[in-house]
């Protein structure tokens, strides 16, 4: 089975190459062979679909069953920008470059694009009695008979909402209707699992017509968060006076009102001293790490939120209140504020963390994470500014699946005020059980405004933004940073007390900077020593962790839990694995299943009608650029698999194993046809990263 002469694969005397994973040489195969393989295949070998539940029209799909000279054009072109000769100066030999970083001039098609006019109105679809409510002015179809002419062939006979919830809110613009639609064209329900499921929340925090109104039109108060800023602001006009340079031309401040302000935040100080979690221990590291990293030259089910002013009922039927419509007696919360110590307290430690994941950490990626074993799941980076406006595509990244049982959410800016703001907000209105800070984002468009890791050079902008959370919130504040901005300059050590006396409640640290992204492997040397200065507050450590013995060798530091990251997108089964402490040879089949699973909950969650399906396709093939990365225990020569060395070419044990072993991208779209059927005529995927998806 083995094939030899490529560069990618080990040699014939069995040595493997440097940062190439060690598959066993019988299942070694070049290049060309790979894909010539995968392509005789897809032509003759029918019997895959079958037994998986694929239709042979399927597999089939005319704009996919054969390439035409154009997407062969396509590809080459793609091919050529993806990797990128050059003329070697050393020993003048001809090299191969592979391209790095982002697609950002990528194609992106909305998936509302998709039907174009010929969608049907909502009103229709959810078979409201009344009329439109735009009436002539509405663009979308309201007659039945004309959409069913034009609305594409069904993707199959079960419809998954129908059979789990007995009801498609989705009628008959679903793609899978003829499940649940009556001869009539009307939408059918299943009594029996509607009473099962109508008294209970299965998403939360979604945001109301009410709410968003109120927050477009800016008419939201901020009590908390304006007395703060106040205070702040009290603070710095005192710096200025206090500097001898600038008291001259400085006006009087109001002594009034800073001592007004001083006494309504003066509990919040004194908490934060008090508080035993947050109090750093002297002489709590070791001599040995003080001297390693501290040299000049080291380039180194229903929750109740307390003082909420919402009550638990209105969080969990997800009614959108306002601080300004809020009336009746007043309570003892009202003027006295809680203490630190009296806050919702959470245990961090000893979990496993599931990291906010841009892009492919959304809400049906989690499920699969948490059944598999996750003990705490955040959501997305959420830029606060597009909370504030009421952005609903924001918003959506917040919301929390009743499964997921410790949940927090990650926002993202670069200014106490807008932080301050949206964390009171949020304080009001959704259910979590801790909100983090992000420190640590590297992406441009993040780094340029100031936010991400451009705090770590702002300290105290960071301090004013912590101080400013712990204060309007009633849940634990965490961050998470890397290790600084620039290679081999650590400055997270410098920040972290800081942090910490700030108020909170726990810290984790991904082991690189800025500017190494996900190259070299990550420090864990020094997350130890961070973690050894944390004390006792909670630290995270973060980075490579794609095994049971990663984490327990991450275990053997300082560190009070692991977050794990691109790990989870490679195999998701890693929490069972470290759970379990054994590797888990996972079948195609069981890997497929995953795969459905994920499907199932995407339709779900985005919807089953064609812009439904659709933005679930887009998302599977996000997380199929990362799923393709994991090999096999059975096929390895030693395992376990590092997560910095990549996949020779190989056949799997099946069929389906070497589809799914494919980092092209016309390989992830038929997969994803397997599971939502063909892709429309007119589509068009580019992966996120240049590096991936090439022949």
């Amino acid at each position: 089975m083995a094939e030899g002469g490529d560069a990618n694969n080990t040699s014939n005397d069995n040595v493997t190459l440097p940062g190439v994973a060690p598959v066993k040489s019988q299942y070694l195969i070049s290049k060309d062979k790979f894909h010539e393989y995968l392509d005789d295949k897809r032509k003759k070998d029918l019997k895959l679909a079958d037994n998986l539940g694929a239709s042979e029209d399927t597999l089939k799909h005319e704009s996919k069953k054969i390439k035409t000279d154009e997407d062969d054009h396509d590809a080459n072109e793609s091919e050529k920008s993806g990797t990128e000769l050059y003329q070697s100066k050393d020993n003048g030999k001809e090299s191969i470059k592979k391209a790095r970083g982002q697609n950002k001039n990528r194609p992106h098609m909305k998936p509302n694009q998709y039907e174009h006019d010929r969608k049907l109105c909502t009103s229709v679809v959810r078979e409201h009695s009344g009329k439109c409510y735009y009436g002539d002015k509405c663009r979308f179809l309201h007659d039945v008979s004309e959409y069913l002419a034009l609305k594409p062939a069904d993707l199959g006979e079960h419809c998954y909402l129908y059979d789990t919830y007995g009801k498609c809110q989705y009628g008959i613009s679903c793609r899978y209707a003829q499940s649940h639609i009556g001869p009539d064209n009307k939408n059918l329900i299943k009594e029996d699992l509607m009473k099962k499921w109508e008294t209970k929340v299965i998403v939360k925090n979604t945001i109301g017509k009410e709410l968003q109104h109120i927050l477009r039109k800016k008419k939201i108060s901020f009590p908390k968060s304006e007395q703060y800023l106040k205070m702040m602001s009290v603070n710095n006009d005192s710096r200025k006076q206090n500097n001898p340079k600038d008291k001259a031309g400085s006006t009087q401040v109001n002594t009034d009102l800073r001592v007004e302000i001083e006494s309504a935040l003066s509990v919040v100080s004194v908490a934060i001293q008090e508080n035993s979690v947050c109090t750093p221990p002297k002489n709590n590291v070791s001599a040995e790490s003080q001297n390693k990293f501290a040299c000049p030259g080291n380039v180194l089910e229903k929750q109740t939120i307390p003082g909420s002013e919402i009550d638990a009922s209105s969080v969990k039927d997800n009614k959108q209140m306002s601080p300004a419509t809020r009336s009746g007696v007043v309570t003892d919360e009202d003027i006295i504020k809680l203490r630190l110590c009296e806050k919702k307290q959470v245990d961090f430690r000893d979990k496993l963390y599931l990291a906010p994941l841009t892009t492919c950490g959304n809400l049906p990626f989690r499920r699969i994470c948490k059944r598999f074993g996750a003990d705490i799941t955040c959501g997305e980076m959420a830029i606060c500014t597009n909370l504030l406006q009421g952005q609903s595509s924001e918003w959506a990244l917040l919301k929390r699946h009743h499964t997921e049982d410790f949940f927090g959410v990650q926002l993202d800016g670069a200014f106490p005020d807008t932080m301050t703001k949206c964390a009171e907000l949020l304080n009001q209105t959704i259910d979590v059980d801790f909100v983090d800070i992000n420190v640590g984002c590297p992406i441009d468009l993040v780094y340029q405004k100031g936010a991400g890791c451009g705090l770590m050079h702002r300290l105290t902008k960071l301090e004013q933004i912590a101080r400013g959370m712990v204060t309007v919130l009633d849940v634990p504040v965490t961050a998470k940073l890397r290790t600084g901005v620039h290679e081999k300059i650590n400055i997270a050590h410098k920040i972290l007390p800081h942090l910490r006396d700030c108020g909170l409640s726990m810290i984790t640290l991904h082991g690189r900077s800025r500017e190494q992204r996900y190259s070299k492997l990550a420090d864990w040397d020094y997350i130890d020593y961070c973690a050894q200065l944390a004390k006792p507050m909670p630290f995270f450590g973060n980075g490579d962790i794609l095994s049971f013995e990663d984490a327990n060798r991450a275990r053997t530091t300082a560190v009070s839990g692991v977050m794990v990251a691109r790990g989870a997108l490679i195999k998701p089964w890693l929490f069972t694995e470290i759970k379990e402490q054994r590797h888990w040879d996972i079948s195609s089949r069981e890997r497929f299943e995953v795969l459905q699973d994920y499907s199932n909950y995407a339709l779900e969650h985005w919807g089953s009608d064609t812009q439904g399906v659709e933005k679930s396709r887009r998302f599977l093939l996000e997380w199929l650029s990362f799923l393709c990365r994991y090999i096999p225990v059975g096929l390895l020569e030693h395992v376990p698999q590092k997560i910095n060395e990549r996949p020779p070419y190989y056949l799997g044990r099946d069929y389906l194993e070497t589809l799914m072993a494919s980092q092209n991208v016309c390989e992830w779209i038929k997969l994803s046809e397997m599971l939502l059927g063909p892709v429309p005529p007119n589509f068009t995927f580019v992966p996120k990263h240049k590096a991936n998806s090439f022949k």
